[in-house]
């Protein structure tokens, strides 16, 4: 346990993508909790920005994070249903080369304790894309406090730093 907590002094440079038909920069209430909590934690959102659900939109700003060399962290929010309209995380799969499945699990088992049974519609998930991590989360505020609070801040440290060595 201590070799995983000497890691978590690393910080991370954050893109921030919100994909909703319908929120604002005004009316998205999730993503500026997001970017509250990861500056609270010493991290710096570099980028922010909100995309419909649109798969082609999500992927050509995917494309334009994962080539930018100050950003080292993707998150997320929204499109990680079953719905229709949630294609987040099929085009997030799509520049994934190392799945991070437990990320996945572990954020389901702690929703099930807020949501119940609605848990596993949730496809959040992780992956490695280059040297870059991207995690997906749903895009409601309590998913994401959840999300930034248990999964992803505790351990963001420790897996920038694997994902670089």
């Amino acid at each position: 346990m201590e070799e995983h907590r000497r890691d978590q002094e690393e910080k991370a440079k954050v893109a921030l993508l919100v994909t909703s038909d319908i929120r604002t920069p005004e009316t998205d209430d999730s993503g500026r909790l997001a970017m509250q909590l990861l500056e609270e934690a010493g991290h710096k959102v570099m980028t922010y920005m909100i995309l419909k659900n649109d798969a082609e939109q999500i992927k050509e700003a995917l494309r334009r994070l994962l080539a930018d060399k100050a950003i080292n962290v993707i998150i997320t929010s929204g499109g990680t249903g079953i719905s229709q309209k949630d294609v987040t995380v099929d085009a997030v799969c799509s520049f994934i080369d190392k799945h991070v499945e437990g990320f996945g699990e572990f954020f389901r088992r702690l929703s099930q304790e807020q949501v119940g049974e609605a848990a596993i519609i949730s496809r959040a998930t992780a992956g490695v894309a280059g040297n870059k991590l991207i995690f997906c989360l749903p895009g409601s505020r309590n998913a994401m406090s959840l999300g930034l609070r248990k999964a992803i801040l505790p351990i963001l440290g420790h897996m920038l730093w694997e994902v670089n060595r």
